[in-house]
């Protein structure tokens, strides 16, 4: 199976060559999942991080009510994983499932290690990904303790410009820690300033 988004992937943000994405391609593990279904659940070890090639998925927890608390989406081109429970081999707390037909490629320890084998600077290109990774959750977190819905809102149609049109609006709610009411307010004022976010 072609694989454009994950190939452009390792050889822009990893730093393979042509040649030594080749030399990896036969471990790659590709897991195709339809819309509404799970690549984790709560309570199970979580052994992957999810590189996804087509489609969206969304990382979330349920609290004590059921109510769905979204952390993060998956676009093409990102990786979604519950990292502590791949580190530490112990049982996820969180959700992941699909808001659109999705196909993945499974990256774990293993598959790293064959990387890094054929190229010896992919590891360190692959903890500059890491480090980015975390960044973003700690602006994440700054954002959820002090901005305001309007500043989120429009954080977040920076992060995802592409997603707009392809995940309801409740969802988007949740992702920004409001309520849709609130949400519906923010991109009615907005709508009034002429701005577009796709």
């Amino acid at each position: 199976m072609l694989l454009p988004n994950f190939k452009k992937h390792l050889i822009e943000k990893g730093g393979l060559s042509e040649t030594e994405f080749l030399e990896i391609e036969r471990f790659i593990k590709i897991k195709k999942i339809s819309k509404g279904e799970f690549l984790l659940k709560q309570g199970v070890v979580c052994n992957y991080s999810f590189f996804v090639e087509q489609g969206v998925l969304r990382f979330y927890a349920l609290n004590e009510e059921g109510k769905e608390n979204i952390l993060q989406f998956a676009t093409e081109s990102w990786i979604v994983s519950d990292r502590g429970s791949v580190f530490f081999q112990e049982p996820s707390t969180y959700y992941i499932d699909a808001i659109e037909d999705v196909v993945t490629v499974l990256l774990d320890e293993d598959f790293v290690n064959k990387v890094a084998s054929v190229n010896a600077h992919f590891r360190k290109e692959n903890e500059k990904l890491l480090q980015n990774h975390i960044r973003h959750l700690y602006k994440r977190i700054s954002q959820l303790l002090g901005a305001t819905a309007r500043e989120r809102y429009l954080y977040f149609v920076n992060m995802y410009p592409d997603i707009m049109l392809r995940v309801p609006q409740w969802m988007i709610a949740s992702y920004l820690g409001i309520t849709p009411e609130s949400l519906s307010r923010v991109r009615k004022a907005l709508s009034k300033e002429n701005f577009k976010p796709y």
